[in-house]
């Protein structure tokens, strides 16, 4: 910034100037950054000062100011000096493009239904809406999902052992989800529902014995575990519809008519 004087006929006027370019035309040009006033109304103001003098002084402060706002700050970091304990530093905000899904779904809805069904103390929407966005960003055991969800800019209002008993009432409330879910999907989006796909696949758990669903049948990693076997039914574009879990000692060609009926229900 400068000085720049102008004279007239009748007065003698100071303006702060800035010179700027215009990539539009490749040119440098002059703009007024603030009027001081003419050299008469100054001289009153300043009780007999030089007025250009002063204007000189106040051109060097504007300058001096604007440098300093444009100068590099310099953060000095010692290798020496130890990390707080368990102080998180680094954040994960990947989750919150999920997020933006899991409320247009009305999961959130969904917890808090079931929450007063149970009346239990832990915060389902919290757990299942962590055990959702960690299976999609970095999918791990129950335990590393905890530990992931620590570090999402939200801090996850749950323990472990919370994680475990609210996976039990999910099963429970299977059913009543996916029946939700589905309709909460189609005001979003339109579900084509002439053509349906059906596929099993199944999971293989690492115990000694058979229990429950989990049963010796033939595992698609041809382990020696029990299993449990999953049929599913999507649409045309591939969106589930609903699931079903079935003994891993089921053959899977009598999984599809129940849960044929399952869906139309």
């Amino acid at each position: 910034m400068r000085l720049k004087i102008t004279e007239s006929k009748n007065a003698k006027s100071l303006y702060v100037i800035k010179s700027v370019y215009k990539k539009a035309t490749k040119s440098n040009t002059s703009k007024i950054v603030e009027k001081l006033g003419t050299y008469e109304e100054l001289k009153k103001k300043l009780n007999g000062e030089d007025p250009i003098e002063w204007a000189k002084k106040y051109v060097e402060e504007l300058n001096r100011k604007e440098k300093e706002k444009s100068e590099d700050i310099m953060v000095r970091l010692s290798p020496m000096k130890p990390l707080e304990k368990e102080r998180t530093l680094l954040f994960n905000g990947g989750y919150l493009f999920l997020q933006k899904i899991y409320y247009e779904l009305g999961l959130n809805k969904l917890t808090a239904d079931i929450s007063l069904k149970y009346k239990f103390e832990y915060d389902l929407d919290s757990i299942l809406s962590r055990l959702l966005y960690s299976r999609i960003i970095y999918p791990s055991s129950k335990r590393s999902t905890c530990e992931l969800s620590s570090r999402y800019i939200e801090a996850p209002d749950f323990s472990l052992h919370q994680v475990y008993r609210a996976l039990e009432v999910l099963c429970k409330e299977s059913d009543y989800i996916q029946a939700e879910l589905y309709k909460n999907s189609a005001k979003i989006i339109d579900r084509k529902k002439r053509v349906l796909y059906y596929d099993c696949t199944n999971y293989y758990f690492e115990i000694d014995e058979a229990d429950g669903l989990k049963q010796y049948g033939i595992g698609k990693e041809n382990r020696p575990n029990p299993i449990v076997q999953m049929g599913l039914f999507m649409d045309e574009d591939g969106i589930p519809l609903a699931f079903d879990l079935s003994s891993g000692n089921t053959n899977e060609q009598v999984t599809l008519k129940p849960l044929e009926k399952k869906i139309l229900s």
